[in-house]
């Protein structure tokens, strides 16, 4: 009889932002040490890191529906807002 090895559940984007919230406040905190805020802030990095990787997937998959004149609707790829970083290049 085969063992199923259970699969590690992966954290949603709403858990790592919580994450993000938390690790956030303990640094504001000032209560950890040197040696702890660097760990929080390495993993926070992280966090920001998939998050991000996380929006960019989703907003891939994001399509707006239009409605064309003859009432039928019809996608058409997101239109990237404008931010910051496109003005910094």
């Amino acid at each position: 009889m085969a063992r199923k090895k259970k699969a590690r559940k992966e954290p949603t984007f709403e858990e790592r932002l919580g994450r993000l919230e938390e690790i956030v406040e303990q640094l504001e905190s000032g209560e950890a040490g040197l040696d702890d805020s660097l760990c929080l802030y390495a993993e926070g990095a992280d966090l920001i890191k998939r998050c991000r990787k996380d929006l960019a997937e989703a907003e891939k998959r994001i399509q707006q529906l239009t409605e064309t004149a003859e009432g039928d609707l019809e996608t058409q790829p997101m239109q990237p807002e404008e931010d910051e970083e496109t003005d910094e290049a």
